[in-house]
């Protein structure tokens, strides 16, 4: 290797994979820092009753899942990855800035909340931005991140391993601390926190371009400054597009429609308009993929019937995940002392702030200074950057008092932990000859979602003599719940490419997207399973949860045995010829 491609790299990758990295980790922990604290601010601050809580959770996820297929296309075409990714993270910044604007709490009760208006229309405001930043920056800081490798370069996967562990650091740094800060010092606090370090995550990937080396420009400079309406060229047009998309968003979030017939398929409650127009697009694209199948060879529609079974049956299963930050918080909160070690913890007020938040500086630091140098100082450096963040998170599991919000890092933990894990287990059963169907795998991850509502079944059947679920069957339902994510997650999006045929295989990524929004409202209804009054005793509540769980896991075990039962027929499909 020349000691010029040594100095563009950082342990045998690009240096730009790094700059991707951070950016991603910063708007992850923007990201899920809020949406750890969106259901208890609703329902805590602005007295939204339950149901409507769990469904705007529901219905903004799912936004946020489904516009970044409008975002890529938009990249790809027209922006280039580069200017997506710093006018969706400038849309971001703007976004979790506008949720730390909290008016006056409601006062009344649920029933007859009186609330701030403003901070409400504000907040709705600050989720359309955050929605349409997403969709700009997501899909096209992942793209940049294939763009820096060849096609055929082997290191490939384990440069979107580590792109894939920015993600889930900066989610769980987040619980942790914006958990904390936001039950600490107010719900201003919590959400500011987010905004301004999704600012210093724009301005690193701002300073970090040049390690780009040109993939992520526009792929026409020309048509981009094209004037399309008076002096506005192409750019501008899709960047006031996209404002005009943020105001039209703010309504639609709050729109509800009660049609009779709609209203009684979604339970019992209004349904809204972004679920409607979700439901189109849904139809639009099977209407599209039945008269695709019906042009394609018979081996290519076999693999293309397994492929589109699984993104429709993924759907079920991110309705179940995402109960991590509906129902599974609203349980925590009012069943559980959150403390995993209460013998540890502070609870005298001296703990200020977590320490992970000096992760914050360590990381990205460590990271930014090890490009700079080189052999065994860079090693030695980024050693002691993890060791360190390490120590910060050890401390703040044993030391500093939890809350609801701030048990959601518990996810993103044990996907970190059992990466490791699955990687090394694929190959090993590979070459045992019983690595398992991609179609087998989605029913064992269904199945383990399932499990993990069943150990919150017996967590609601298990009070201790203070009357409340000990924290640790939480750990456990996350533990089995996040084997059934690395057993469906990574699986589903390789067969999206092996699969797919070649020429739509961008379409029907977006179709995998789509199905995660279409799983994220899903949650969102199938959370009001659990909806209640604040006031319910917790005996009564610890029922209400308990039927809920019940419910959702027979939803999990139902589906994965069913795909389990396909999976012979799926075989065939797939090996046709």
């Amino acid at each position: 290797m020349s000691q010029a491609t040594t100095a563009n790299e950082l342990l045998g990758h690009p240096k730009g994979l790094y700059v991707c990295f951070l950016t991603e980790m910063w708007e992850r922990f923007a990201f899920y820092g809020m949406k750890a604290l969106l259901l208890l601010y609703l329902t805590k601050y602005h007295l939204f009753p339950d149901a409507d809580g769990y469904v705007l959770l529901g219905t903004y996820a799912g936004l946020a899942y489904a516009l970044p297929l409008i975002g890529g296309m938009l990249a790809d075409r027209y922006l280039g990855m580069r200017k997506a990714v710093v006018f969706g993270g400038l849309l971001l910044v703007l976004g979790q800035l506008g949720m730390a604007y909290t008016g006056h709490a409601a006062s009344g009760s649920v029933d007859n909340a009186t609330r701030d208006n403003t901070a409400v229309q504000v907040m709705y405001l600050a989720l359309a931005l955050i929605a349409v930043g997403v969709g700009f920056l997501k899909p096209n800081i992942s793209t940049i991140v294939g763009r820096l490798y060849s096609e055929n370069d082997p290191r490939r996967d384990a440069g979107f391993t580590i792109f894939y562990m920015g993600i889930n650091v900066g989610a769980m740094l987040s619980s942790i601390i914006c958990g904390f800060i936001g039950e600490k010092y107010g719900w201003s606090w919590g959400f500011g926190i987010a905004g301004v370090l999704m600012l210093f995550g724009l301005a690193q990937f701002l300073l970090g371009q040049n390690h780009l080396h040109g993939h992520a420009e526009p792929p026409d400079t020309e048509k981009l400054r094209a004037r399309r309406f008076g002096p506005l060229s192409t750019e501008w047009m899709i960047y006031l597009s996209a404002l005009v998309a943020v105001v039209v968003l703010q309504q639609v979030l709050q729109i509800k429609l009660s049609f009779a017939f709609l209203t009684a398929l979604a339970g019992g409650h209004e349904v809204t308009l972004t679920e409607v127009v979700a439901t189109a697009m849904g139809l639009g694209l099977l209407v599209w993929f039945v008269w695709f199948v019906s042009k394609i060879t018979p081996a290519e529609r076999g693999r293309m019937i397994v492929l589109m079974v699984l993104i429709v049956i993924s759907a079920v299963f991110w309705a179940l995940y995402e109960q991590t930050y509906g129902s599974w918080v609203a349980f925590t909160d009012r069943t559980m002392n959150p403390d995993l070690f209460p013998q540890f913890v502070r609870r005298d007020g001296s703990t200020t702030m977590p320490w992970s938040t000096m992760s914050l500086v360590l990381i990205p630091g460590g990271v930014l200074l090890a490009m700079r140098i080189q052999g065994t100082a860079q090693k030695l450096l980024l050693g002691l950057t993890l060791a360190g963040s390490l120590l910060f998170l050890l401390h703040d599991i044993l030391i500093v008092p939890q809350n609801a919000g701030s048990l959601t890092f518990l996810g993103a933990l044990f996907v970190v932990l059992l990466t490791p894990l699955f990687a090394w287990l694929w190959p090993v059963l590979d070459r045992l000859k019983l690595n398992p169907s991609a179609s087998a795998k989605f029913g064992w991850g269904l199945i383990f979602a399932g499990l993990s509502f069943g150990v919150l079944v017996l967590a609601a059947r298990s009070v201790g003599a203070d009357g409340l679920v000990s924290v640790w069957w939480l750990v456990l339902a996350y533990l089995v719940l996040e084997i059934g994510e690395m057993a469906l997650s990574p699986v589903g999006l390789s067969a999206v490419t092996t699969l797919s045929v070649p020429r739509v295989v961008g379409l029907m990524m977006g179709a995998w997207f789509l199905a995660s929004a279409f799983g994220e409202m899903l949650a969102g209804r199938l959370g009001t399973l659990a909806a209640m009054d604040p006031t319910t005793e917790r005996s009564q509540a610890l029922l209400t949860f308990g039927n809920s769980f019940l419910v959702l896991m027979f939803v999990g075990l139902a589906s994965g045995v069913l795909m389990l039962l396909l999976t012979p027929m799926m075989k065939r499909l797939t090996q046709s010829s």
